[in-house]
């Protein structure tokens, strides 16, 4: 398993991206808008390299859900119980090849570019052992469904390893993606193209 790192997305986190995102971070409907609202909230400079924030606590994940919008692809991850003050650490970043934890085999994740998202949730109660999140290795997220989305491609479970939970996000494209948290949910949003989100990658 590797270390958490430094809070790489610290300046990602802060004002108005998550102001912004904060009322409607569970939702997974598709957002609709004016065409200058859209343009608006498509000139954002999120990126492509990695994010990292450092865990507070490890409460059970219960849910992994996706929702396509205007600008980007979403995938949340229910956390309940998990707050500001007790948040949820998580590594994202981009990757040649989805490696399992524990065991270290490849895992096949169609898509031209892999989005490795690690949660420091797991999916059983660290409590009492019992199952939270029904994930199979190397299987798609359960009742998750991408077909026609712009941006992603395919999903693929990895591990729920030493209170971490991995997965496989199959994209279009390397593309520029952003990482927030809410009260219990942590949100990771795709950009459908580098012409719609402005920045550096």
């Amino acid at each position: 398993m590797r270390r958490w790192g430094t809070a790489l997305a610290a300046t990602v986190l802060a004002g108005g991206a998550l102001a912004a995102t904060a009322g409607t971070a569970g939702a997974v409907t598709p957002a609709t808008s004016t065409a200058t609202a859209t343009a608006a909230a498509c000139a954002t400079g999120w990126g492509s390299g990695e994010k990292t924030v450092e865990p507070a606590g490890h409460a059970p994940l219960a849910d992994i859900r996706t929702g396509r919008h205007a600008c980007f692809d979403r995938i949340v991850f229910d956390v309940p119980g998990a707050t500001a003050a007790d948040r949820v650490g998580y590594r994202v970043g981009y990757v040649d090849t989805l490696h399992q934890d524990g065991s270290g085999e490849e895992i096949p994740v169609d898509g031209a570019a892999i989005l490795e998202i690690r949660v420091a949730a797991p999916s059983y109660d660290p409590g009492s052992g019992a199952e939270s999140y029904p994930g199979r290795a190397r299987e798609p997220l359960p009742g998750v469904d991408v077909t026609g989305y712009q941006t992603f491609r395919d999903t693929r479970f990895g591990a729920s390893f030493e209170g971490e939970t991995q997965i496989g996000l199959g994209v279009r494209a390397r593309l520029p993606f952003r990482v927030f948290q809410t009260d219990g949910h942590v949100v990771v949003d795709v950009a459908h193209s580098w012409n719609a989100v402005s920045g550096t990658r």
